[in-house]
């Protein structure tokens, strides 16, 4: 049946696409979600980990982990907002800033292969089908 090929499709894009970028991105010492964290503190800096968890979609214990990780590779840093103790923020270091420029720079090159021979009509198209796809699920 063509929606089994279409969904075996979807994971063997998803597989191999999350194996490029894992190799590529280790290359720069951080892993795979790591740099979506960091792309939320790009946009806006300081946020809370409650946030931090909401815009990337991911559990609030994962999170934590992650951005204990990063603060151990020296990209992030974590302090208590100023005036409600209970709330702790996540704020980039000098180097968690200079890391963009080789994060952009991988996602750029991932985007270029993977949408490599399909025109622009094409693209607009597929969009549109894997955001009906999105909301299907959602």
């Amino acid at each position: 049946m063509v929606e089994d090929d279409v969904q075996e499709q979807l994971v063997k894009i998803g597989a191999k696409m999350r194996k490029d970028y894992s190799d590529a991105l280790r290359d720069i010492n951080i892993h795979v979600g790591q740099d979506r964290a960091l792309c939320q503190l790009w946009k806006e800096d300081g946020i809370t980990q409650v946030q931090l968890s909401e815009r990337i979609s991911c559990e609030p214990p994962t999170v934590s982990n992650m951005v204990k990780k990063l603060e151990d590779y020296g990209l992030v840093q974590r302090s208590r907002d100023k005036h409600d103790a209970r709330i702790s923020r996540v704020y980039l270091t000098e180097r968690g800033r200079e890391i963009q420029a080789p994060v952009s720079e991988i996602w750029n090159k991932q985007q270029e292969k993977l949408l490599q021979g399909i025109q622009q009509d094409e693209l607009f198209l597929v969009r549109r089908i894997l955001q009906q796809m999105l909301q299907n699920l959602t």
